[in-house]
């Protein structure tokens, strides 16, 4: 051993680190879609009024039909970003002050607060270790008078138990809408995931597994939902207001916005979505093939995830779960090593939402702690103290690890020399609590 960093000692495989670009679906179709928009000049279909222009222009349309077609629903809506679209889904319920929302804390904080500029509350119940979606019994106990939905997430591309869920939620009226944001082209017993709920929300944002740099997609099978939805994206109060007199029967009091996906965002997204299957089937057989090498291994301190029985996952992302009592070094150390390695894992994912500042002080306005605590919301009791979900807190403090390797342009020689840095770690642990041990103590 030489006095360098012992994390050296894990040398890796330069031909492996050089090999790896960044993830890029973006091709000459995608090239194509964008000029011939802007050879048209027509960037947006949209006005903000009653009319033919209300649903966007031609390309906007072609996307979302073809998007009903995919995933068999009877409404697509497309939306600038999947945040805006979580936000008419809760909206095209009509969920409001004084209404709870139950959701999951491993999650980005658009699904919480699109329930916050509705003016309801978000609710938090634990996740389940093994896949890391909502506990079906840790929902069930959070479940009151108050309760109006269940917001579902399909976490890291993997669809939640929706057998249970949705059993919870038809014994309480309630509704379910799906964060599919990581989940496009996964299946539960068949479904697609994002069709499962009353309303599914879809992203297209750069890093996600079909993407138009922005974009996001709201699917619904209920007319009522979809045309609220449709409302609250392109500016309803107005458009309403075209109809009050000549339609009744289309009178909806709604404020909307401008969440509008322009026509060279759904072009883009219209030659991405006819490339989803063969994109899932690669990661899918990268992350069986991760799978089969981690339970082969016999390495007890490395756990994969696990599905639902019935689910596909469409593996945005890998989680790995981290046993550091088994091997005797912290998460931070073995996240070291890896790096050393070549291989980059994000130690924790998201930080439960509930431990967030917003969420801490109930107070997302200066001079009031609506909604949090309101005439329509009396209860200053309500619980965001560390604690709460412990096994979302143990995950993401000292356990869990995400890995991009079933993510293109890995391949299969790119896990194998991941196993092989896995085994160094395990043949150097004595070394490695050496080198942790030294950092302690010189970094007290």
């Amino acid at each position: 051993m030489t006095k360098r960093d012992k994390l050296a000692l894990l040398g890796g495989n330069p031909t492996l680190k050089k090999s790896v670009s960044a993830y890029n679906t973006i091709g000459s179709e995608e090239k194509a879609a964008a000029l011939r928009v802007m050879n048209s000049k027509n960037l947006s279909g949209f006005l903000g009024r009653a009319g033919d222009r209300f649903r966007g222009g031609p390309e906007v349309r072609a996307f979302e039909e073809n998007f009903e077609k995919k995933f068999g629903v009877k409404h697509a809506i497309s939306f600038n970003s999947a945040t805006t679209a979580l936000q008419a889904a809760v909206g095209a319920l009509g969920i409001g002050p004084g209404d709870e929302v139950i959701t999951t804390p491993m999650t980005m904080p658009a699904t919480a607060t699109a329930v916050l500029f509705n003016g309801a509350v978000p609710v938090f119940a634990d996740i389940n270790e093994k896949n890391y979606c909502l506990d079906p019994q840790s929902v069930a106990k959070k479940i009151n008078s108050r309760t109006k939905a269940i917001f579902v997430v399909n976490l890291f591309g993997t669809p939640a138990d929706y057998d249970a869920l949705r059993l919870i939620a038809k014994r309480h009226n309630l509704k379910i809408i799906e964060d599919n944001a990581q989940a496009a082209g996964a299946k539960y017993k068949g479904r697609f995931a994002g069709t499962i709920g009353d309303i599914g929300v879809w992203s297209f944002n750069v890093h996600k597994i079909i993407q138009s740099g922005e974009g996001g997609m709201l699917t619904t099978n209920d007319d009522g939902y979809a045309y609220r939805a449709e409302l609250i994206r392109n500016h309803g109060e107005a458009v309403v207001d075209d109809i009050w007199e000549t339609k009744p029967e289309e009178r909806e009091l709604v404020a909307g916005s401008n969440f509008r996906l322009s026509e060279l965002h759904a072009a883009i997204m219209g030659a991405q979505l006819a490339k989803l299957d063969d994109l899932i089937a690669s990661r899918i057989h990268l992350a069986a093939y991760l799978t089969k090498k981690i339970k082969a291994s016999g390495i007890k301190w490395l756990i994969p995830f696990e599905l639902v029985k019935g689910a596909v996952s469409a593996h945005y992302l890998y989680p790995l779960r981290l046993q550091t009592k088994i091997i005797g070094l912290q998460r931070a150390t073995i996240a070291k090593a890896l790096a050393a390695e070549g291989f980059t894992l994000q130690e924790g994912y998201q930080k439960p939402l509930y431990l967030m500042p917003i969420f801490q002080a109930k107070r997302i306005f200066p001079r009031t702690q609506f909604p949090f605590i309101s005439r329509e919301f009396p209860h200053p009791n309500l619980d965001y103290k560390p604690g709460l979900c412990p096994v979302a807190e143990r995950l993401y403090g000292e356990e869990l690890v995400m890995s991009k390797l079933c993510q293109p342009p890995h391949t299969t020689q790119h896990i194998d020399a991941f196993m092989e840095a896995i085994k160094k770690i395990s043949a150097n642990a004595g070394e490695l609590k050496k080198w942790e041990t030294a950092q302690k103590i010189a970094n007290p």
